[in-house]
């Protein structure tokens, strides 16, 4: 079976995307979720699953951005496997949805800032080089890092004090 290659975005795309993630990640956070947002392209650019960080709402250890994203994503696709498609987050995937981006065959994964203690990408650690991964996807770092890092720096130290 052929797939087509993930659509390639030029910097103005990945940021305007990115700039529409910290604002949806800034909602999140004003809901008391880890202010995280993520989306999913298909191969012409259109975003096919969107999520952002639902946990503590739905009392759902599963409820992170890019899990809520690939479910939407592929309940409109109709199938399981992403190779085509882009998945744009603020942050770095955590080692339970690396696992699940690597079990869906995600064609691109462009994230804004790294996670050092949990993840799976690189951050932490990185699934998706380990000789275990049956699938390799196109990875891009650093999109509006220091942005995206101080957010999460700030709400953290405002979660924490309370």
């Amino acid at each position: 079976m052929q797939f087509a290659k993930p659509i390639q975005l030029n910097d103005t795309q990945t940021l305007r995307w990115m700039f529409i993630l910290l604002k949806r990640a800034r909602n999140a956070g004003d809901d008391g979720e880890v202010p995280v947002s993520a989306i999913i392209l298909n191969e012409k650019g259109q975003c096919i699953g969107h999520g952002r960080n639902t946990r503590n709402r739905d009392c759902n250890p599963l409820g992170h951005a890019e899990l809520i994203a690939l479910r939407q994503a592929a309940w409109i696709k109709r199938d399981w496997r992403f190779n085509e498609c882009t998945l744009i987050v603020t942050l770095e995937p955590c080692q339970m949805c690396s696992g699940a981006l690597i079990q869906a065959r995600m064609g691109k994964v462009i994230y804004g800032t790294e996670d050092k203690k949990r993840g799976g990408m690189g951050g932490s650690i990185d699934l998706t080089s380990h000789k275990s991964a049956h699938h390799k996807m196109t990875i891009e770092r650093g999109i509006l890092e220091d942005q995206l890092k101080y957010e999460l720096k700030e709400w953290f130290k405002i979660h924490r004090s309370k």
